[in-house]
């Protein structure tokens, strides 16, 4: 939990719960705080986990078209049947409503990218609303937080985050609907410490503008065609979130099927509007002007934060360790050493129940996909049972653009769609994208090719998806910010920078171990090596500079000079997919839209030259790397070479990549060392070993190697390798939404046949092959290794390490 404290926003998160709902469950971390988890006792941990951890307190959900009977038969059989039933209470009860509001204030680390160390206090006012298992009352209130937030013309983003006084919301802002009675929260960060007042007096006045003018029709529009599209949207994990989304009122011992009902809680809502045209203002008035149970939080940073930590802690163990007696340490590291031994120990398994190797199919099911050419421009279609909804993608390479353009990219991804384009300005067209679409993303898109490690893929992706009726609406929007961007308004792009920044920041605690992996895998590979500049440290640290500046003017010619230079059809290629009777209406909105594109050369017959291209100026080094951040725990990550997606050991390094995690690495890294998280993992051209919230950093390192030194060895069993395919076919073979069909072969140039020889490979690898890769790679001197945390004596007192701090 030490890590997780490291997060400044997750702790005002933590405590914003814990203040807002004191009196039960929701009072108290849930996940143990650090100073008072030494307070829990084996006895107290063992009777909690037998009254909790029981079948009487299940609840059990499937969601798929296999038959419910067999489902049953095995809850019974493996469940049910070898417990007896005992009474569990874990009802939580409601909030004893307050009389008055209440405010407090909290301390955190600071923020090393904060651009403005003057800036960095946090505020937030939340208010305690209704019960969640009022299925209708809280649907309302989902629908009036959105309203007040989400969106360039909501009250609260036009009032606080245009005001320029912070940089972002705060953390916790919108309705949250997860606990017994939901809250809705509603601030911001990165402010000056004497603004705090000011933020609450706007949010006031924000309650009383909404209460004298309400909401836009159109805005109301928008919300409820967002609910409809999202009821037709098919995602990977449709099943599965449907089961999360049951959870909250389920648990709470509401009505489960009432809370999926989506269609009815609308048309109810749609008829209160109807019934009574201010029913909003109303209950704007009822759950925010008139509620006293309102916590208003400040959290603002203190230097000494880590050093009063650390402190408490140090008293908190001593005071434990001066009650023991000679004959109790002993007893202690005794039991340690038991630990250890256990912990050393391979656990039997076979009372798990488990998939076969026989039971993954060596077939796979192709997917039919047709290629046209379109004015020079290849468009993929794919006709598939969407349920009503088109989804469209195009890819535009950036091979040619700039090399002191392409860290901007990643900015230019973010605010493409947020300056306004044609005849709307920024807030008319978020409006419309609303109204018209699942939204319209961007993103830069880089690959490895498949075949060649010399060459990659440097693009950005375009993507959006719409219910069929909306289809030439979807295109007319993107035709606009393609052709006519607003690249003029440099208060807005200053937003935009504020808020993206902040966003990046705030991410960092939370991911480091991906940005640990990103800066290690640059030393080794020249994709990789545009991964970081776009995605890790480089960025991290050009948003924080951005965020400093006052003037934009450069920056908006650099976002317009790469607009102009990618946004033509002759370095794109786009997908299409939809229904049988909308594929063909579709595929003439995407000609319409090629149409109306900018050409800025002829036309190439070589596909491969307009996507795919090399460094030739790249060179790889080794390297011991460590950026000092004020986490409380480490983050590492080492990188070897390795190999591109269809040579014949990278089938091999996926199964070794999950075999050293779940037989060596976890156990290691997790179970003994006591981090949060560690594992393998392989990708095209790479192998990454790393760990997460880690307290032991030399430990850790030395773990690497003992993991490679053990993978050399062999010791496994053919039943563990056999667990390891499965676990890589989770992936491998995991459900693929309709609208997501053909994208391998779109987005990575991997058509069925090459996937279809990976999947063979891996289904045959043996323990040979296994030992003869991790020979090969993973006792290489060519690696590179970096850490994010805080100082420490081992990279500080030692040349082979490079230790950059944040200033």
């Amino acid at each position: 939990m030490k890590g997780a404290f490291s997060n400044a926003q997750q702790l005002f998160a933590e405590k914003n719960q814990n203040l807002i709902l004191p009196s039960h469950t929701y009072g108290v971390v849930s996940g143990g705080d650090p100073l008072h988890i030494p307070d829990l006792t084996w006895e107290n941990l063992r009777a909690f986990h037998k009254k909790y951890y029981h079948p009487s307190n299940s609840r059990f959900y499937t969601y798929g078209n296999f038959p419910l009977e067999h489902h049953l038969e095995l809850i019974e059989e493996q469940a049910l049947k070898k417990f007896s039933s005992i009474p569990v209470d874990t009802s939580v009860p409601k909030e004893q409503r307050w009389s008055s509001p209440r405010e407090a204030h909290i301390t955190c680390q600071l923020d090393p990218l904060s651009p403005d160390p003057e800036k960095s206090t946090t505020v937030a006012v939340s208010y305690l609303l209704s019960d969640i298992t009022d299925v209708l009352e809280a649907c309302a209130l989902s629908i009036l937080g959105t309203l007040l937030v989400d969106g360039e013309k909501s009250p609260f983003y036009q009032e606080l985050l245009e005001s320029g006084i912070g940089a972002d919301y705060a953390p916790v802002v919108g309705y949250n609907g997860y606990t017994r009675e939901s809250t809705f929260a509603i601030g911001l960060q990165r402010i000056h410490r004497n603004d705090v007042e000011k933020v609450k007096n706007i949010i006031e006045a924000t309650f009383s503008k909404v209460i004298e003018n309400g909401f836009d029709s159109k805005q109301i529009e928008a919300i409820l065609h967002k609910i409809e599209l999202g009821q037709k949207h098919q995602s990977a994990k449709f099943g599965l979130n449907l089961g999360i989304g049951l959870l909250p009122c389920w648990t709470h011992d509401g009505d489960p099927l009432l809370s999926i009902q989506v269609n009815r809680q609308v048309e109810w809502f749609k008829d209160q509007l109807k019934k009574n045209p201010k029913y909003l203002q109303e209950m704007v008035r009822k759950y925010f002007k008139e509620n006293s149970h309102k916590l208003t939080l400040v959290m603002s940073p203190d230097e000494q934060f880590d050093k009063i930590y650390q402190e408490k802690e140090d008293a908190k163990l001593n005071e434990m360790l001066g009650k023991l007696s000679d004959k109790e340490k002993k007893n202690l590291f005794d039991l340690g050493k038991e630990l250890a031994e256990v912990q050393s120990l391979k656990e039997d398994v076979s009372c798990l129940p488990t998939l076969r190797i026989e039971d993954i199919d060596r077939q796979l099911e192709p997917v039919k996909t047709t290629d046209i050419n379109s004015n020079g421009t290849s468009v993929q279609l794919c006709i598939q049972p969407t349920n009503g909804v088109t989804y469209f993608r195009a890819i535009s390479s950036i091979a040619s653009l700039p090399q002191h353009l392409k860290p901007y990219v990643p900015l230019f991804c973010s605010v493409a769609t947020k300056l306004g384009a044609g005849s709307r300005n920024y807030k008319d067209l978020s409006e419309e994208i609303d109204l018209k679409t699942g939204g319209l993303s961007v993103s830069a898109h880089l690959a490895e090719h498949h075949q060649r490690k010399d060459l990659f893929e440097q693009s950005i992706l375009f993507s959006s998806y719409c219910l069929d009726r909306n289809t030439s609406d979807m295109f007319d929007l993107w035709s606009d910010i393609f052709n006519r961007v607003l690249f003029s308004d440099t208060n807005r792009l200053r937003t935009l920078v504020m808020i993206t920044a902040a966003e990046i920041s705030g991410s960092l605690a939370d991911t480091a171990h991906r940005y640990a992996m990103s800066y290690s895998g640059a030393m080794l590979s020249p994709c990789s090596a545009l991964k970081e500049e776009m995605f890790g440290i480089a960025q991290l640290i050009l948003m924080k500079k951005l965020a400093e500046m006052s003037e934009f003017d450069l920056i908006m010619t650099y976002l317009k000079d790469i607009a102009d230079r990618i946004l033509t059809r002759d370095v794109m290629r786009c997908s299409i997919n939809a229904m049988p009777e909308s594929i063909d209406s579709a595929a003439a909105a995407t000609e319409k839209f090629l149409q109306s594109l900018n050409h800025s050369s002829s036309p190439t017959s070589d596909d491969s030259l307009k996507f795919f291209g090399k460094d030739d100026e790249y060179q790889s080094k080794t390297g011991r790397v460590h950026f000092e951040f004020p986490f409380q725990v480490q983050y590492i990550a080492k990188s070897l070479p390795a190999v591109p997606f269809s040579h014949p050991d990278y089938a091999s390094l996926q199964i070794l990549a999950k075999l050293m995690t779940t037989q060596f690495l976890h156990r290691e890294i997790r179970e003994k060392g006591g981090a949060y998280g560690g594992g393998a993992v392989s990708s095209s051209n790479l192998f990454n070993f790393f760990s997460y919230r880690d307290p032991n950093l030399q430990r850790t390192l030395d773990t690497f190697n003992e993991g490679s030194n053990w993978a050399v060895s062999g010791d496994v069993s053919q039943q563990e390798i056999s667990e390891a395919k499965l676990s890589v076919f989770a992936q491998v073979d995991s459900p693929v939404p309709p609208g997501s069909k053909g994208m391998r072969k779109f987005l990575y140039g991997i058509n069925d046949e090459t996937y279809s020889t990976y999947r063979h490979q891996l289904l045959d690898v043996t323990k040979c092959d296994l030992v003869r890769v991790a020979e090969k790679y993973l006792k290489s001197d060519t690696n590179a290794v970096t850490v994010l945390g805080p100082s420490n004596s081992v990279t500080g007192n030692s040349p082979q390490w490079t230790v950059k701090r944040q200033d």
